[in-house]
């Protein structure tokens, strides 16, 4: 199918990807949980749109370009480490009632996943080190295969966000009625955006 070797196989990777636990999972929601399943959404399609353009740069060779020139790799790795780290401290130091670390305005949302998602350099390797695996030789068509399987990752990954964002909203709806367990949600997240920080700082 346009190229691709083992579309099933392919489907099955990424949605088994999209599913393990990290920044742009805890982005969607936390997005949601403050801006209901508008802002949740709008993060999905933040994360849709850093992802494309991760991936298109992959494509461009821009791994191969940040393996030649390490120090603009670390750079860049250290940049988003602190961003997550940042996020996560604002998350922690945050007092009750006070403006929450990310607006209830769904443009904010699509932003700060979409800037979430463009500050981790080990997406572009992973996608120049991926795409292959799926890629037949024999019937590789270029751009429309490369297209192919961008256009299938973005409709797995709104999908999934949306199942995210409903079941998020949904248990979202039963927490507001307790505002103790809201204040400690966001502690949790803003621990975990920390961890993802330094796993992102200190990963090789």
């Amino acid at each position: 199918m346009f190229g691709i070797a083992d579309y099933g196989a392919f489907v099955a990777a990424i949605v088994l990807f999209l599913a393990i636990p990290g920044p742009g999972n805890l982005a969607l929601i936390t997005s949601t949980g403050k801006g209901g399943t508008r802002g949740g959404l709008a993060a999905t399609f933040g994360l849709i749109a850093g992802d494309q353009v991760l991936m298109w740069m992959a494509v461009a060779g821009v791994a191969a370009l940040l393996a030649a020139y390490p120090t603009a790799f670390s750079a860049v790795q250290w940049l988003g480490a602190a961003y997550l780290a940042w996020l996560g401290l604002r998350m922690l130091t945050a007092k009750p009632g006070a403006k929450p670390v990310l607006n209830i305005r769904p443009r904010q949302y699509f932003q700060q996943a979409l800037t979430i998602t463009l500050l981790n350099p080990k997406a572009i390797v992973f996608y120049m080190a991926f795409f292959p695996l799926f890629v037949d030789p024999a019937s590789h068509q270029g751009l429309l295969t490369f297209g192919a399987m961008a256009a299938t990752i973005a409709v797995l990954t709104f999908l999934y966000g949306l199942i995210v964002v409903l079941l998020t909203h949904h248990l979202a709806e039963r927490m507001r009625a307790n505002p103790r367990i809201a204040r400690t949600l966001e502690k949790l997240a803003g621990v975990f955006l920390i961890g993802f920080g330094i796993k992102l700082a200190i990963s090789k």
